[in-house]
């Protein structure tokens, strides 16, 4: 009460019950860190699954769900955070009647920062990069054996994603599980395949949306290991059952990017229209080529006579946002939202459109009647 009379508090506006609080033994700065979380990942943690922190030591550590990633980065906040364990709150001193008026509390330790946590996009482009120094040649492949190999928990430890993030984009990849290992397929190794497969389609004229993979495993069996020939179909179709027998549709859009890019991967440019007549009568017979078929993989050059086609992809550009603006304006000067789309989309955070990251990295203009991006700050 007299505390009370000091402060100049009415006693008649409070609860009547009063919290008295003293430092423990052992409290202290430091000892604890507080984590500010969203709904979402407090029911994460109420079920009984993990949120696990991400990040080799020259890396910015982020924290990762099952399947989101975040950013993690600390607020400091002006007030005091006191840790007091069995601390009751107005709600639960209201419903407890039977609780005396002083109520005696050690504070365990204190903080005067949290970690806040926000949504960013998984880290996977390392992901690529360590699959790449090992990738895989077929079973003649006379390479080192020494090479880094990598196991799944070895993935999960080194890259800064999720679990669920990290298996999508193993599948985006094609890479596949050999000896227990993760590996990409070398490209033209995978081609090998690719080709060995869509010549025996034409040889036994099946349907491209009907391939059985029986006949495949026994014709191909020879020259392939036949997991490689499933995995292959696996990569350029849809596995379906028909009649207990398991039958693979072909993906028309990626057979003919995949061979879009061997073409175009050994010229520097490519004059557009050879290219386009040699890539139609280089796919199986029945699929058709478009350019919109290679979007991230390859940019045309309209403005030089004749046009043509280079090979481009955006697995090879920065993972940061404005490292990836700099690169696309050391290419190309000035760029319709047409063509950058493809190269940017990828950066886009969740809910965030290309518009919003084009007028964050670019400046427009008009040219000719169409709306152009060029960079920012001058590149060097």
């Amino acid at each position: 009460d007299a505390t009370l009379q000091t402060a100049k508090l009415n006693a008649a506006e409070l609860l009547p019950v009063v919290h008295c609080l003293s430092f423990g033994p052992q409290a202290g700065a430091g000892e604890c860190c507080l984590l500010q979380l969203e709904p979402g990942l407090c029911a994460e943690l109420e079920a009984g699954r993990s949120l696990v922190i991400r990040g080799e030591k020259d890396e910015h550590a982020v924290l990762c769900s099952k399947d989101k990633t975040y950013d993690m980065k600390i607020a400091d906040t002006s007030n005091m955070l006191l840790f007091v364990p069995g601390c009751k709150t107005p709600e639960q001193l209201n419903a407890d009647q039977a609780s005396c008026n002083i109520i005696h509390s050690q504070i365990a330790g204190f903080s005067s920062h949290y970690w806040e946590l926000r949504r960013c996009r998984p880290k996977l482009k390392k992901l690529r990069k360590l699959l790449m120094e090992d990738p895989y040649e077929g079973p003649d492949s006379q390479k080192d054996q020494t090479l880094s190999k990598y196991t799944t928990e070895d993935l999960l430890s080194l890259i800064q994603a999720s679990e669920e993030e990290i298996m999508h984009q193993l599948q985006v990849l094609g890479a596949c599980k050999i000896e227990g290992y993760w590996r990409i397929l070398e490209f033209d190794y995978e081609m090998k395949l690719l080709n060995h497969v869509t010549q025996l389609i034409d040889s036994e004229s099946w349907s491209l949306s009907k391939v059985p993979l029986r006949s495949c495993l026994e014709e191909l069996g020879s020259l392939e290991p036949t997991e490689m020939i499933e995995h292959i179909l696996l990569s350029y179709g849809r596995k379906y059952i028909d009649d207990g027998e398991v039958y693979f549709e072909m993906h028309e859009d990626k057979t003919c990017r995949a061979i879009a890019q061997m073409l175009l991967q050994n010229a520097v440019k490519f004059n557009l229209s050879e290219f386009q007549e040699v890539w139609q009568q280089s796919v199986p017979e029945g699929m058709t080529t478009r350019l919109d078929q290679l979007k991230g993989l390859a940019l045309l050059d309209k403005s030089s006579r004749p046009e043509t086609i280079f090979l481009l992809k955006v697995e090879d550009l920065p993972e940061n946002n404005q490292e990836r603006f700099n690169s696309l304006f050391s290419i190309r000067e000035k760029w319709t939202e047409v063509d950058i789309t493809p190269y940017i989309q990828d950066l886009c955070a969740e809910k965030q459109t290309v518009g919003a990251l084009l007028t964050k990295y670019a400046r427009s203009s008009m040219q000719n009647g169409v709306r152009v991006y060029n960079s920012r700050r001058p590149i060097s």
